[in-house]
């Protein structure tokens, strides 16, 4: 389908829909451009049918959005991807009553394939870090803590349950290990290299203490409220990061 233009109307809901992702959700320049670009093809397609504002937005719209793209050869995990990001839109656009029901309640995400998990190469995972490197640079508290994340992950092998679990005394910044309790509640001693270090230290540093308080207890990754964070949200971290790259 050509490109459409946005009525005005539907621009300026995605508008702000991206300054609430960086605002409110503290996400990384490279993840709300990758919302935005999925945002943008849905409102295109709206817009194409002859939707001018959101009150328009449809259940039918969402469906044939995502069943275009289907038949255009996109892969079933890219489509879980843009169904997510049409729900967290609209979503969004209830809460900010800009909407009074949320068209996309009953919007199903396509079935993944079922696979083995795939590996990254060298070059993506070089080119992961280095966006949570670059969106940590650009300031904030979340990207300090996405990048500290994802450097322990590269740098470790360890799982996503292992590094939700770690607290802060578990790290021995003079040796670069970790005390890691996996499975079965066992414990390991895990080394890192000087990247990571590095980015953990400045989380420590410039972002924990801004976040943590009278209930964050001793984990060291936080969410936005001050808890521990936990495996989803880490996965999120990944998945947005991963989006951006394309």
């Amino acid at each position: 389908m050509p490109t459409q233009q946005i009525p005005a109307g539907l621009a300026t809901a995605a508008q702000g829909f991206g300054r609430y992702l960086e605002a409110e959700r503290g996400r990384s320049a490279h993840t709300v451009r990758a919302y935005l670009s999925d945002v943008r093809s849905l409102l295109e397609h709206a817009a194409a049918e002859g939707v001018e504002d959101l009150a328009g937005l449809e259940l039918g719209t969402l469906r044939r959005w995502l069943g275009s793209q289907s038949e255009g050869g996109m892969s079933r995990a890219t489509l879980a991807r843009r169904s997510a990001t049409a729900r967290a839109f609209t979503a969004w656009a209830v809460r900010e009553e800009l909407i009074q029901a949320d068209p996309a309640l009953r919007l199903k995400a396509p079935k993944r394939e079922k696979s083995l998990p795939g590996v990254l190469h060298q070059q993506q995972v070089l080119r992961l870090v280095e966006d949570a490197e670059s969106a940590a640079a650009e300031g904030g508290t979340m990207p300090l803590r996405d990048r500290a994340m994802v450097e322990l992950l590269y740098a470790t092998g360890i799982r996503v349950g292992e590094l939700a679990g770690l607290d802060v005394d578990d790290l021995d910044p003079d040796r670069r290990t970790l005390r890691v309790l996996g499975k079965g509640n066992k414990e390991r001693t895990v080394p890192y290299g000087l990247p990571a270090a590095l980015a953990v230290d400045d989380w420590l540093r410039r972002g924990r203490p801004s976040l943590a308080t009278d209930t964050s207890g001793p984990a060291l990754f936080l969410g936005a409220r001050g808890r521990r964070v936990d495996q989803r949200q880490i996965r999120t971290v990944v998945h947005d990061l991963l989006a951006a790259l394309g």
